[in-house]
């Protein structure tokens, strides 16, 4: 289907009301005892790109067919079956070492809540500079929440943009991270360094 219609649907749909339970940014708390595992071991829904041009755009606070774009180029480069999505905002900044926050929620569509999930990563390289972003991340193979929480390498350099919006990949074990960030201020040159999740805020980005 083209993507300016499949915009156009996701849209009317937002405007309807009548997106699916659990596409929004705020971690509701999680239920007292989760269905674990999900569906199986290997296997999860998948999130259509519909869904995902709305939640990114209601929460990203863009256009669809901008954030449709991105996730176009992402379908295209990874696959058009991401099982979550995490929704939240960070704060990063660099002079040569660079530290990063997130705070977000993760969604999965068999999940009954969202859960909070945070994320805190240390880099270095040619860089400097500030910024504050909100952040809409592409989740793939990731059948489990507890399989999120982890270590992921990454290379900021490679980030590319499309239409204005930064997105770059992350991956560990099988699971990819794909971050579309948006948000103000200056962040300028290339680092090499790596990103942790957890259930909790940690200080130490490691």
């Amino acid at each position: 289907m083209h993507r300016r219609q499949l915009i156009r649907t996701s849209l009317g749909l937002a405007a309807a009301g009548t997106l699916p339970a659990g596409l929004g940014a705020c971690a509701s708390r999680p239920p007292a005892d989760p269905n674990y595992p999900i569906a199986s071991d290997n296997r999860a829904q998948a999130y259509t790109f519909d869904e995902l041009v709305a939640a990114g755009s209601r929460e990203l606070g863009i256009a669809a067919e901008t954030v449709g774009g991105a996730i176009e180029r992402i379908f295209a480069e990874q696959g058009d079956s991401p099982t979550a999505y995490i929704a939240g905002e960070e704060g990063a900044g660099a002079v040569v070492a660079g530290l990063r926050y997130g705070r977000g929620a993760l969604h999965m569509k068999d999940l009954s809540a969202s859960q909070e999930v945070f994320w805190q990563g240390a880099s270095i390289g040619w860089d400097w500079g500030g910024n504050a972003s909100r952040v809409f991340t592409l989740v793939y193979g990731l059948y489990h929440p507890d399989m999120l929480y982890r270590r992921y390498p990454g290379v900021e350099g490679s980030a590319y943009l499309v239409a204005g919006l930064g997105v770059n990949y992350q991956r560990a074990d099988g699971i990819v991270l794909a971050p579309i960030r948006t948000g103000v201020g200056v962040r300028l040159g290339a680092n090499v360094g790596t990103m942790s999740y957890s259930r909790q805020r940690n200080i130490l980005p490691f």
